[in-house]
């Protein structure tokens, strides 16, 4: 159960800071974030081998709810600087340790979740 809860716990402080990053963390934000990690809680308890995995789950949930509700998010800053399509970046890999955002259209890790500058 300690694992659960520190998997768990570290999704929500990384997510929370990349969309402190991106300055979208209003309360309506966060609430999504932990609805996500509500929902996520009862995956990782069914499959604790999988605690590993919950970072980037409750990244791709947190991006999920963010286009229903806001928008695409993170968007890709590189391809938005120059006179590229807006985009948003995606979590690769999509079940596995280490998430990171990555740009699709061009191919490239931008950050690890968490650490979006």
């Amino acid at each position: 159960m300690a694992d659960t809860e520190t998997a768990l716990h570290a999704a929500r402080a990384l997510i929370l800071a990349d969309l402190a990053a991106r300055d979208v963390a209003d309360a309506a934000v966060v609430s999504l974030v932990e609805e996500a990690v509500a929902q996520r809680r009862w995956w990782v308890e069914q499959w604790p081998q999988g605690a590993e995995f919950v970072v980037g789950l409750v990244a791709q949930d947190v991006q999920d709810a963010l286009l229903e509700g806001y928008g695409r998010w993170p968007l890709c800053e590189a391809c938005a600087a120059g006179d590229g399509e807006l985009h948003a970046l995606s979590v690769e890999p999509e079940l596995g340790p280490d998430p990171h955002w990555v740009c699709g259209k061009e191919g490239v890790a931008v950050a690890p979740v968490g650490s979006l500058a």
